[in-house]
């Protein structure tokens, strides 16, 4: 059953929007007023360029309808202490990350001939808390979900559900190299969004000064890698590089931090090459689920399943913009990440 509005109480005293919009706890003030949250978000600040326009939450760009949800499940949302969140930038790898870490969670359940990842796309088997996926009958309800869940947001940290920190739940986060991350966006927002046809110049203007969804893209992960360094135990740090390199010891560093192991059983028989095999790109993009059908987004935005994959390679970027661009993307990003030990 999709999440009902849910009303947000927000003071009342803020005339200028952009201030408003650092409000996201339930206020306390002594003056407040209790609003929906789409009409919260009607009063933040907005702007265009990319397929639809953008507004501007707590320094953070969103799709309306996105921070609309993000908003809901801000509030309703119950975390369990056992949940697993996968956290991403759209673009970063968000569907090779749900299959690995579906497929090594329950490892024990399936086996590799008969998994639910050869008729089932990894977008629908671990859904987003923010973002209702499915159609009608078939769309999940994530409260209803057996413990423990494995779930998907692109939210920044500091906007997780309250609580997900106080009761330890574990968060993955997947980054990538920016400028392969933007190439992967321009192709996704031109090809899902009818009508939309930006050029790579002036996707890389508004990326460069910070403004894409859920950017800008160094605050994102900026957030998530401070927290894995105080909280190492509770938030793992990933990069897409280091999965395409490795993806053998990235399976095993998984394992380990979701709380199953590989055993020395499964080492000598090959579980981590079996788990690699089954989501890497050549197997995903060969299956006829992941090449025909699609999954619905919110109640308006259907996507084809094909439209989550694309090369999945790393530095295609040199094929869609020029060095110079390169590099000046490269120094933006190294002088917002200075003295944090994050680098690309």
């Amino acid at each position: 059953m999709a999440a009902q509005p849910v009303p947000l109480v927000v003071p009342s005293t803020t005339s200028d929007p952009a201030e408003s919009a650092t409000q996201t706890e339930i206020s306390t003030t002594q003056e407040e007023e209790v609003v929906l949250p789409k009409d919260f978000v009607a009063t933040l600040p907005a702007r265009e360029g990319w397929s639809e326009p953008l507004v501007q939450y707590k320094k953070y760009w969103f799709r309306p309808r996105l921070l609309e949800r993000t908003l809901i499940v801000k509030q309703a949302f119950v975390p369990r202490a056992d949940d697993i969140i996968l956290a991403t930038q759209p673009k970063c790898g968000t569907t090779w990350i749900k299959a690995l870490a579906f497929t090594i969670t329950n490892r024990s359940r399936y086996g590799f001939d008969q998994h639910p990842l050869l008729t089932r796309h990894p977008q629908h088997v671990v859904p987003f808390i923010e973002i209702a996926g499915g159609v009608g009958a078939n769309r999940p309800d994530i409260h209803a979900l057996p413990s423990p869940r494995l779930l998907a947001t692109h939210m920044p940290m500091s906007l997780l559900p309250l609580g997900t920190r106080s009761v330890g739940c574990r968060v993955v986060y997947l980054c990538r190299d920016p400028k392969d991350a933007l190439v992967s966006r321009l192709h996704f927002e031109n090809k899902v969004f009818p009508g939309t046809n930006l050029s790579m110049d002036d996707a890389f203007g508004m990326f460069c000064e910070g403004f894409s969804p859920y950017g800008p893209f160094w605050n994102h992960c900026l957030e998530y890698w401070r927290e894995s360094v105080a909280r190492p135990d509770s938030v793992l740090f990933l990069k897409y590089e280091e999965i395409k390199s490795d993806p053998v010891d990235v399976v095993r560093k998984l394992a380990k931090f979701l709380g199953v192991p590989l055993t020395e059983e499964e080492e000598s028989s090959g579980v981590a090459q079996e788990v690699v095999r089954l989501c890497s790109f050549e197997k995903l993009t060969s299956l006829e689920v992941n090449q025909v059908g699609g999954v619905r987004h919110g109640d308006s935005l259907f996507m084809n399943n094909s439209v989550f994959y694309r090369k999945g390679e790393v530095g295609d970027w040199a094929n869609h913009m020029s060095q110079e661009m390169g590099d000046k993307l490269d120094a933006i990003v190294q002088h917002k990440l200075q003295g944090s030990g994050l680098v690309f």
